[in-house]
């Protein structure tokens, strides 16, 4: 059993607070975020960051960790173009996702050296992952700084979805994500498949079963 307060939590070993603190919160989705320079370098970089922020209207964002030292290409293409792609990790291609968090080079493109391909759709800029089954097209709306520990939340607003497979989606607009083959991450390098346990109708308080404690 672990159980910690905030100075020992403080006091952990570095690399095992990092793995602890990424993955207590539980599997996140993983993300593949394609972006282009004005002169053409394609980039692509895994995020276990994306997140849902709202539906009317569509917005979507995620994390990206602090730029002051390290160049994050990735934020750099997106100020430049405001234009980027999100793409599911499909489970046949975690490892190829997994190694695009190499630093490469500016000049370097991820796709060609983590062996992914490329795919422009009409009227988005950015570059989509071929090999994915959900692509989602994103217009930056708005950065906001995160002052405790000088991160940025990138907020996109959808304007283009290819989902490949009719299967993976009912006619109520829900995505069955063991169908689509996507995959989530829990802490910096470990990968999950999704298996569906149920869809449950919405919760209304004036009628409901609740399950006995077991």
């Amino acid at each position: 059993m672990m159980k910690l307060n905030q100075k020992e939590i403080d006091k952990l070993e570095f690399k095992f607070k990092i793995n602890l603190i990424n993955s207590i919160t539980g599997i996140k989705p993983g993300n593949l975020i394609g972006t282009v320079d004005k002169e053409g370098n394609e980039n692509l970089a895994i995020f276990s960051s994306v997140f849902h922020l709202g539906s009317n209207p569509p917005l979507i964002a995620f994390v990206t960790r602090p730029s002051q030292n390290i160049p994050r290409h990735t934020l750099q293409n997106i100020l430049e173009t405001e234009s980027y792609t999100i793409n599911h990790v499909v489970s046949n291609k975690i490892v190829n996702a997994h190694l695009t968090s190499a630093k490469f080079e500016k000049e370097v493109s991820e796709f060609e050296a983590c062996n992914l391909t490329p795919e422009y759709h009409s009227n988005v800029v950015a570059p989509f992952v071929r090999e994915s089954k959900i692509q989602i097209g994103m217009t930056l709306e708005d950065i906001m700084d995160v002052k405790a520990n000088k991160t940025k939340i990138v907020i996109g607003r959808v304007n283009f979805i290819n989902i490949k497979d009719d299967s993976v989606f009912d006619d109520q607009g829900n995505i069955n994500l063991a169908q689509a083959q996507s995959t989530g991450i829990s802490g910096l390098h470990s990968y999950y498949a999704f298996q569906q346990l149920a869809t449950l109708p919405i919760a209304q308080a004036d009628n409901i079963a609740i399950p006995e404690k077991s």
